[in-house]
């Protein structure tokens, strides 16, 4: 069923192989040329190929660490088949602290790719050729972005039965449905015929222990489930799944102050927070429209008019 020869970036990798290898991502005008770690462990034992993959944006700290201590807890060395891992897929915007390549393009929509495009797409074009027909299951680790904080949660499309037993089994607490978005990593996974998963969790520019942890033992819980570790997956056995949400949007500019926790259920017409002046003239309250599961939290302190502040379900699997 799997291929007994492994080719990536010219290398071939052979069974039992350790090898770190370097994707360019650019020569730079001080003739310096800017590469990615690829690392790669190869077991004896022929097995599906596992991809890995952090910092598609630059500022997403959490999905960085969680693919790093997936290789510091030698997770990645498989009992049968290969892990591949790119902590730092964005290494231009991890530099910089900033989610956008150089170009000020989204990497992440820019697959997949051109060798003639932008820099960005140029990039995404390398990955395309070089890495993704290799793999057969991907693992993708974001954050949340612009202040902010999803609860930890998988996302995939529900109508994907294999993704879902994919989801289920690495035990976040929501699982979300999501659509594939034109040009991203997911979008170009799917069109091959990969499952992929993506795990949000957290926000930018923000190493968050706990969703680090969750996103660690997932990716183990998924290894397991796939033979390349072994034991039995541990995580949430009963996540809520989440078949369509929207976020709800500031009616007003102000002092914003949430009254609930992220990743909580909250009855209709309960209080959610509250927008005041500065001046103590003006306060309103921030109600529940229904009863949902908030998973997502802004968590600035001012906020304006039109600002989304709670991501939350509309209807659950149980509804």
């Amino acid at each position: 069923m799997y291929s007994s020869e492994l080719v990536i970036l010219g290398n071939e990798i052979k069974p039992g192989q350790s090898v770190s290898l370097e994707m360019e991502v650019a020569k730079l005008h001080t003739r310096n040329s800017l590469r990615i770690p690829v690392i790669v462990e190869r077991s004896k034992i022929s097995g599906p190929t596992l991809l890995c993959m952090g910092g598609v944006h630059g500022d997403e700290m959490n999905g960085v660490a969680i693919v790093r201590d997936i290789i510091r807890k030698k997770y990645n060395k498989p009992l049968i088949g290969t892990i591949i891992c790119i902590p730092v897929f964005n290494v231009f915007g991890y530099l910089n602290q900033q989610r956008e390549f150089p170009d000020g393009r989204d990497l992440n929509r820019m697959f997949p790719g051109s060798k003639d495009g932008s820099l960005a797409s140029q990039f995404a074009h390398a990955f395309t050729k070089e890495i993704a027909p290799k793999v057969d299951y991907v693992m993708d680790f974001h954050t949340g972005g612009a202040e902010r904080f999803n609860y930890p949660n998988a996302r995939c499309d529900l109508k994907d039965p294999k993704l879902v037993k994919l989801a289920m089994v690495f035990g976040a607490p929501f699982i979300v449905n999501s659509t594939y978005i034109p040009k991203s990593v997911r979008d170009l996974f799917h069109k091959m015929g990969t499952p992929i998963l993506l795990f949000e969790g957290g926000k930018s520019l923000e190493l968050d222990p706990e969703v680090v942890e969750c996103g660690v033992q997932g990716a183990y819980n998924v290894m397991k489930h796939l033979g390349m570790q072994q034991g039995e997956p541990d995580g949430d056995s009963n996540p809520i799944v989440i078949k369509k949400s929207k976020w709800i949007r500031a009616q007003y500019s102000g002092i914003f102050e949430t009254r609930v926790k992220n990743g909580t259920c909250v009855k209709k017409k309960s209080v959610i927070a509250r927008i005041s002046d500065p001046f103590g003239d003006f306060e309103k309250r921030i109600l529940a429209p229904f009863d949902c599961y908030i998973f997502g939290l802004n968590t600035t302190s001012i906020v304006n008019k039109g600002d989304a502040i709670f991501h939350v379900s509309v209807e659950t699997e149980n509804d």
